[in-house]
């Protein structure tokens, strides 16, 4: 009992000098280490797994074989503490190798699938088994993959969008431009049988360049985000009852009525200048598209959400499915049933583009008869 509490007592007093000379032949090792792991960084994981297991079994056989020295261990002893160092290195080497080769081969299945992304090919992300690091990396991937894809589509929607405007614009200011040319030069010769008629003619060709003008450059504004708003509080009611008054005059030449379908007097914080060209290109629109004895009906509510949905409902007959999607693009006109005389294809865009500055959102769909624009603001 004695001799076993003094060899205790002899274990305790040594184990600092054990820790000690250990540590030293670690430390040489892992420094060794470092610098190999250093020399290797650009090289591929496998390497540097391998390089890692070496280290680590060095260092632990170094700081084995240092206690060894010092305590003076037999040959025998040596050689075991050895043979299981060196077997012990072997195996983490070759572990290490077949976890760095599964590393490297994920890696380069999401190299080849990377290779699509950007380029119109697409992203799949690679089915072969993959490390949770790499796994996220690829569903980042994916992600971005979709948001770019969506982004091109987007690009040609627009480009495809600006064509369309163009070739309006430019068709419509020809026809026009050759009548005038056509009216001041008989004007000008003195062959006009009644200049006062084509002087109105004149004015009345005028103002339909000057207004799709306007368009444009309110247009522009938009686009650009330099529309400035200044919103105040108004009423829906009063907003509604200034826009139908305006376009009554064109309801009653076209043998349309005008209607309200149920107005709730609810405040909104917007631009009154702005919000209520909204409304009048809303009923211009659909008062063209209506047929004589046709009615407009106007409505204003509150929906569930604490927003308020201002709507116009007409009876054009509907859109076609595939183009309600495009009704508020710029330029884009339709059918020729709906094609309004004389329109670019602007009124609607410039509907979204001052909605969506207030913080809204402009919607079409079918309904019986006919289709209801619906503009979405957030109450006040």
């Amino acid at each position: 009992m004695g001799a076993e509490l003094f060899a205790q007592l002899d274990l305790l007093r040594d184990l600092p000098l054990i820790a000690a000379y250990a540590a030293a032949g670690a430390t040489v090792a892992g420094l060794a280490g470092a610098l190999v792991l250093a020399a290797v960084r650009r090289r591929s994981v496998a390497v540097a797994f391998t390089v890692l297991i070496a280290v680590t079994v060095g260092s632990l056989l170094a700081g084995t074989l240092s206690v060894a020295w010092a305590m003076f261990l037999s040959g025998h002893d040596l050689a075991v503490v050895v043979t299981v160092g060196a077997v012990s290195a072997v195996t983490a080497s070759g572990a290490a190798l077949l976890l760095g080769r599964w590393v490297t081969g994920a890696h380069r299945a999401l190299e080849r699938a990377a290779r699509g992304l950007g380029g119109g090919g697409g992203f799949t992300p690679p089915t072969v088994p993959m490390p949770a690091e790499l796994t996220s990396l690829a569903r980042c991937l994916a992600q971005t993959d979709a948001r770019l894809t969506e982004s091109r589509q987007r690009e040609r929607a627009l480009e495809a969008s600006r064509r369309e405007l163009v070739a309006w614009i430019s068709h419509d200011l020809r026809t026009p431009l050759a009548g005038l040319r056509a009216m001041a030069e008989a004007l000008e010769d003195g062959v006009a049988e009644d200049p006062a008629r084509y002087q109105r003619q004149i004015r009345s060709e005028v103002e339909r360049l000057s207004d799709m003008v306007g368009d444009l450059f309110e247009l522009s504004r938009i686009q650009a985000g330099a529309l400035a708003l200044a919103p105040s509080r108004l009423s829906v009611y009063d907003l509604i009852s200034d826009a139908i008054a305006g376009a009554d005059p064109l309801a009653r030449e076209s043998g349309v009525r005008l209607t309200d379908a149920g107005v709730e007097r609810v405040p909104v914080e917007v631009d009154g200048r702005e919000m209520t060209r909204v409304l009048a290109n809303l009923l211009v629109n659909a008062i063209r598209h209506t047929p004589a004895d046709g009615t407009v009906a106007v409505a204003a509510t509150r929906d569930g959400h604490g927003s308020v949905v201002l709507s116009v409902t007409d009876g054009c007959g509907g859109i076609a499915t595939d183009e309600l999607p495009r009704v508020f693009d710029t330029g884009w006109r339709g059918t020729d049933a709906r094609t309004p005389p004389g329109g670019a294809g602007l009124g609607l865009a410039i509907v979204r583009g001052i909605v969506e500055a207030h913080a809204g959102r402009a919607e079409v769909r079918n309904v019986p008869g006919g289709c209801r624009f619906e503009v979405t603001l957030p109450a006040a």
